[in-house]
């Protein structure tokens, strides 16, 4: 059923976009629930490793991913390049490595020096130590979008590190702060 009067919103300019536009989306976009996730990849001997939460999962067959990156980062430059990655679920007792790896100007060397993880076994990047889930992915597209790189990727590994409980307790980013399922 249709409902009665107008809409209240406000249209984006046909020129583009202006402050107010942008502080909106931004306003707007915040009370988007996602999980929080830490995308991660080994690219000269050296781990890259940062707090996402612009992720989905595309396809079952073949098992598909895409995480958003900013263009200018060092996450996304070591994921393209390398071609190669990890995207690990942080459950909520994860909260403080996801603040760190999304702390501006965080250290290139010893990044991961307080963060437990292991191995993934088919590419080596890091993988979060009690991860609800984890996918280690090969890189198969990288589409330009806005001030982002969409990065979608081919399944090669996968699996969990979370206890039942845990994995059952995920980090939920919402209003721009951090919130848990369970209470």
């Amino acid at each position: 059923m249709e409902l009665d009067g107008e809409l209240a919103g406000q249209q984006i300019r046909s020129d583009g976009p202006d402050q107010r536009d942008v502080d909106l989306y931004r306003t707007l976009s915040a009370d988007i629930a996602a999980g929080v996730a830490v995308v991660s990849t080994r690219w000269r001997n050296r781990d890259y490793a940062a707090t996402v939460s612009g992720y989905l999962s595309v396809s079952y067959d073949p098992p598909t991913m895409l995480i958003s990156l900013f263009e200018e980062s060092r996450i996304c430059d070591a994921v393209v390049s390398s071609g190669t990655w990890a995207l690990s679920l942080l459950a909520a007792q994860h909260q403080g490595t996801a603040n760190w790896l999304a702390s501006p100007g965080n250290p290139v060397e010893g990044l991961l020096n307080q963060v437990p993880f292991r191995r993934g076994p088919a590419t080596g990047a890091a993988v979060i130590g009690g991860a609800t889930a984890w996918f280690e992915l090969k890189t198969s597209a990288v589409h330009p979008a806005a001030t982002h790189s969409l990065i979608v990727g081919e399944v090669l590994a996968m699996g969990r590190d979370a206890s039942g409980t845990e994995s059952a307790d995920p980090l939920i980013h919402f209003a721009s702060s951090y919130h848990r399922l369970r209470r």
